[in-house]
């Protein structure tokens, strides 16, 4: 009785583990002012998977984003829809972003940008579509340091902006 209910366990176990796998829909965004650049520094990070799917179904791209083929085209898919998803008000005005490129980090893809000509920030004001339009549980979580304080925002679909003062 005993090995028979041990046996049934270890065949119950692997369906149990199969049934409570979820994947988590998450990207993390961090933004730093740099007072002798007079910039703000942006990093945002996406699971590799999830921005390919999003570029394959907006833009029809067909390679794998590590495989690095037609770096120009790639970047300019990610800069284009990047730029459409994010927004940032600095001081109540609206700021364009200059996209600087991108690194692979296991599974993660990190983009890098940078806003130019801040000298101060006493409000940040961001909005964060990333991902909302492939995946409904999406969250975008966004950690700003400014003048080394640091606040966080938590975005998700139905609450996409945030304002933060300094």
């Amino acid at each position: 009785m005993k090995i028979r209910n041990i046996f049934f366990l270890f065949l119950a176990i692997p369906l149990f583990a199969f049934t409570t796998v979820h994947k988590f829909y998450v990207s993390v965004t961090n933004i730093e002012h740099s007072k002798t650049d007079k910039a703000l520094q942006i990093t945002t990070r996406i699971f590799i998977d999830d921005f390919q799917r999003v570029l394959n179904e907006r833009y029809d791209l067909k390679e794998e984003l590590t495989a690095e083929k037609d770096l120009q085209v790639v970047e300019g898919m990610m800069q284009k829809y990047l730029t459409k998803k994010i927004k940032i008000w600095v001081n109540g005005e609206q700021k364009t972003f200059n996209f600087l490129g991108k690194k692979y980090e296991e599974d993660v893809t990190v983009c890098y940008f940078e806003i130019e000509g801040v000298d101060q920030v006493k409000s940040l004001e961001i909005e964060n579509a990333i991902l909302y339009e492939i995946e409904e549980d999406q969250q975008n979580l966004v950690h700003v340091k400014i003048n080394n304080t640091r606040k966080s925002l938590l975005l998700i679909k139905e609450n996409d902006k945030g304002l933060l003062n300094f």
